[in-house]
C-alpha cells in the first residue's frame, strides 16, 4: 500500500511535468526506449503512422533530441492536454514539437499524438510555460472527430490534421471559451520541394 502510493505521488500530475519526464527519459534510457514507453497503445506520428510500427526495433541514438514545452492547453475535465515547444537535434538542427497527451484510468499520463517540423532556430526554453484550460461553461455538443482528429472526452480540446497529395500537412487544436472554440495551436509543414529530374 505504502508504495503504491509512493508510484501516485511520483507520477507526473499534469502535461508539462509528463512533458519534463518524457524529455529527461530520452536522456537517460535511450531517444526511442522513452518514445515507446511514454506512448499510448493506439498513438501516432504525423503524418498518421502508429508509434508500433514506426518505432518497431528502432535503436536508440548516441545523443537524443532535447526538447522543451512552451505552452499547454488543457481540456475542462483536465483528463486531455496539448502540448507544444521547441527541440534542439544533435548537429544543431531546431524544430518546434505538438503532442496530445490523454490521461490513463490509473492516473499515468501517455502521448496520443506527436507532430513536428524543423525551425530556422529554435522556440526560447522559458521557465514557465504558458497554461491555459478550456472553459467548463456550457460545454460543446461532442461531434464525430472522424478519421483525421480527436477530441477530449468533455469535447472541450478537439484536434484535426490534414494530409495534402503533395505530402505537406497540418495540425490544428481549439479550445472551447465557453461559446465557441478557439485555435491555439495550428502546426502548418509545407509539402517538400519537387525533385527535378534531368533528361
Amino acid at each position: 500500500m505504502f508504495s503504491a502510493l509512493l508510484l501516485v505521488a511520483a507520477a507526473p500530475q499534469s502535461a508539462v511535468e509528463a512533458e519534463r519526464a518524457f524529455a529527461a527519459d530520452a536522456k537517460a534510457i535511450g531517444q526511442w526506449t522513452a518514445f515507446r514507453k511514454w506512448a499510448a497503445d493506439d498513438a501516432i506520428f504525423l503524418p498518421p503512422q502508429r508509434v508500433a510500427d514506426a518505432l518497431k526495433d528502432a535503436p536508440d541514438p548516441p545523443v537524443a533530441v532535447d526538447w522543451w514545452p512552451t505552452a499547454s492547453f488543457t481540456s475542462c475535465d483536465g483528463a486531455t492536454a496539448a502540448n507544444t515547444g521547441g527541440a534542439l537535434w544533435p548537429g544543431g538542427r531546431s524544430s518546434y514539437f505538438s503532442t496530445i497527451w490523454q490521461r490513463q484510468p490509473g492516473g499515468a499520463w501517455r502521448w496520443r499524438l506527436d507532430h513536428g517540423a524543423d525551425l530556422s532556430s529554435p522556440r526560447a526554453r522559458v521557465a514557465q510555460p504558458a497554461l491555459r484550460r478550456a472553459s467548463c461553461r456550457r460545454t460543446p455538443t461532442l461531434d464525430d472527430a472522424g478519421a483525421d482528429g480527436g477530441a477530449s472526452a468533455d469535447g472541450t480540446l478537439r484536434w484535426r490534421w490534414t494530409v495534402a497529395p503533395g505530402g505537406g500537412h497540418s495540425f490544428a487544436v481549439q479550445m472551447w471559451t465557453g461559446g465557441s472554440y478557439e485555435t491555439v495551436i495550428d502546426d502548418r509543414v509545407p509539402a517538400p520541394p519537387a525533385k527535378v529530374t534531368r533528361p
